[in-house]
């Protein structure tokens, strides 16, 4: 079995929370390097997860003989070139979703993997959660019939943090700077809901969108309203507000079919509501302690050969190209 000895470049929140962790608990897997630009940040991290080394330059970890693959969790104005810098030197590499902050990047990086023969892997883990695999079993079972159309609504009011920084003129969080993360929450938060619903439908080939800044708070948009169309002739529309009334929050994906249909939330995991001739059902389905170890996990055993992990750089540009279209960037 192939020993896989990760370098983490970036070592922020999704780090703690969301998949860290798990790197460490597959077999045959373990973290033994992280990078932060931060000196006392890279330190106090590698201490505190027992880590034995820690970099302030990402080419020097990557050029660390004892690390053999790289995971970017950093934002995605520099996954483009983290994740590049990784294939050239030979060592597969994981990279927080979006893949990148633009289509465009998105095709960088899938052309120096072709070039290189070096897996890229994005971490959309939703695809491999058991809430949504029990979303895609009721849709791919039949159970509402012949899918007719797809809708996104997602709203929130603005977040605490964010009012907090405007009111003591600090600088705004790297999700609100379109330089650094491709957009505002819009392209943060759509990759999520994108992305599982073309792993349910296929690849969307048509989409547009107006986009907005309602609330005024910040420059990124904060509204967004689009429709598109996947490639099995499936219309689909979304509708985004990220500075809302705390009365109109929402979180929710209605698939709505012949025979019924099936809601659900993105990043509560609210119960699945399925409504069909015999009733409405209400489904809980738990998720592991760490959200990404059922991805992390299959990758692991893709780069060990045992297994085909599907969630790739090419699987991930998709959602790039369908946000970018909807922003209007070309």
């Amino acid at each position: 079995m192939k020993l896989l000895r990760w370098g983490f470049i970036g070592c922020g929140e999704v780090t703690e929370k969301k998949s860290g962790p798990a790197f460490s608990e597959v077999e045959g897997s373990s973290v033994v390097a992280v990078m932060s630009r931060t000196e006392k940040h890279a330190r106090t991290y590698a201490v505190q997860h027992g880590i034995a080394k820690w970099y302030t330059d990402a080419q020097e970890m990557i050029d660390d003989p004892d690390v053999n693959a790289i995971y970017v969790a950093t934002p995605p104005s520099s996954h483009a070139t983290y994740a590049i810098m990784a294939m050239k030197a030979g060592k597969p590499v994981y990279v927080e979703k979006p893949l990148a902050a633009s289509y465009e990047d998105c095709a960088r990086i899938n052309r120096i993997s072709e070039q290189t023969g070096v897996p890229c892997f994005v971490a959309y883990y939703r695809r491999y959660l058991p809430y949504f695999q029990k979303v895609k079993e009721i849709v791919e079972g039949g159970r509402i019939g012949k899918i007719l159309n797809v809708q996104i609504r997602y709203t929130e009011p603005p977040r605490q943090a964010d009012l907090e920084a405007i009111a003591n003129h600090e600088p705004l969080p790297w999700r609100l700077q379109p330089d650094i993360a491709g957009g505002g929450y819009f392209y943060d938060m759509a990759p999520h809901q994108l992305d599982i619903l073309q792993d349910l439908f296929g690849v969307i080939l048509e989409a547009r969108g107006i986009c907005s800044n309602r609330g005024g708070l910040y420059k990124a948009e904060d509204s967004v309203s689009a429709c598109f169309q996947f490639e099995n002739g499936l219309p689909g529309s979304g509708s985004w507000c990220y500075v809302a009334h705390e009365s109109a929050r929402e979180d929710c994906i209605e698939i709505i079919g012949t025979e019924g249909q099936v809601s659900f939330s993105v990043f509560d995991y609210t119960p699945i509501r399925l409504q069909t001739n015999q009733g409405e059902e209400r489904i809980t389905v738990p998720n592991p302690p760490y959200v990404q170890y059922p991805l992390i996990k299959n990758m692991i055993e893709h780069l060990q050969g045992l297994g085909v992990c599907e969630c790739t750089s090419v699987s991930a540009t998709p959602v790039n190209w369908v946000m970018d279209r909807i922003l209007g960037k070309f």
